[in-house]
């Protein structure tokens, strides 16, 4: 396999005696942040499990920055930082004292070790409370140090597996926008895997879909999020005033939906705008807004398990 970039796979599959979890994935991933999405049990972490060459996969092929997952497990996690799922800290050991453990089991010498740790844990947000054993932490501040132990050797690539998982809403937040940050400014490329469809349109420069195994699609995240061809427009006065707008749409010859609030119009050219706007104007009705439609990353999911997207 000629390496193409930061992950590639061909042909990979996994078995076991009752499942199929990765079913002849071809797959090229470049810097940047990727998301990888799917259903619980869609084949993500067994995916990131064997690119760490923890788990052999049945057949095929998968290289992480040029070495081959099969042969040379031990180089590519050297380069490689992980984020497992799930909770598997040490109560009752600091913060602080586990990211220098492993910061020197990566190979640096204590006195680099504990500087590198206090910088990671500063940009993870966790500067005042690294000295605190990590069973008082909460979850939002366990995501943070499985994080900066996933940074703290300077990896070239980091694998995050369910980042935000039982975060609220406010530490999720948080934690997308550290997400952003690694691939932005640290320049470290990223591959974070998330059953939430909606996070990975913030932080994600390229979005890979998996479906029990299988390769939806792969595409550059504005590829799924492109203009759909339809306008969405408010108007002021409620449903009464939405119905009339909607009328004078159709009669115009713009096929318009109620959807929720607002009205869902098919804009064959550019002169729809105008046309809304005059309608607008002639039945007194106050427009609040226009704007152009996009699919979203839940679109495409939803299109896909219809049979009506292919993998690309």
């Amino acid at each position: 396999m000629v390496p193409v970039g930061v992950i590639d796979t061909a042909q990979l599959t996994k078995r076991y005696p009752r499942v199929t979890a990765l079913d002849s994935l071809d797959l090229s991933i470049g810097d940047g942040v990727t998301g990888l999405v799917g259903a619980n049990g869609a084949g993500k972490s067994t995916l990131i499990k064997i690119l760490l060459g923890l788990l052999p996969a049945t057949t095929g092929r998968a290289q992480v920055l040029g070495f081959d997952v099969a042969h040379q497990g031990s180089e590519i996690r050297a380069l490689v930082g992980y984020m497992p799922e799930h909770d598997c800290l040490p109560a009752d050991v600091s913060a602080g004292d586990l990211v220098v453990h492993m910061a020197q089991m990566s190979g640096l010498p204590h006195a680099a070790a504990r500087e590198r740790a206090a910088d990671v844990l500063r940009h993870v947000g966790l500067a005042e409370e690294r000295y605190r054993p990590i069973g008082g932490y909460s979850t939002g501040m366990k995501q943070r140090v499985k994080l900066a132990q996933a940074l703290v050797h300077d990896p070239r690539l980091v694998l995050l597996d369910e980042p935000t998982n039982g975060l609220d809403p406010g530490s999720r937040d948080d934690m997308l926008d550290l997400v952003r940050k690694i691939g932005s400014e640290f320049g470290i490329a990223v591959l974070v895997t998330s059953h939430l469809l909606g996070e990975l349109e913030r932080v994600g420069d390229h979005i890979v879909v998996l479906d029990a195994g299988r390769l939806l699609r792969s595409s550059a995240t504005t590829e799924f999020m492109h203009a759909t061809g339809t306008l969405l427009v408010e108007v002021l006065g409620g449903p009464t005033a939405q119905e009339k707008m909607r009328r004078a749409l159709d009669a115009a010859g713009l096929p318009a939906r109620p959807e929720g609030q607002l009205i869902e119009v098919d804009a064959v050219d550019d002169t729809a705008y105008d046309v809304v706007r005059d309608l607008a104007v002639d039945l007194g009705l106050g427009l609040v807004r226009m704007q152009e439609r996009h699919h979203r990353i839940e679109d495409v999911f939803r299109e896909g398990e219809a049979g009506s997207v292919q993998p690309v």
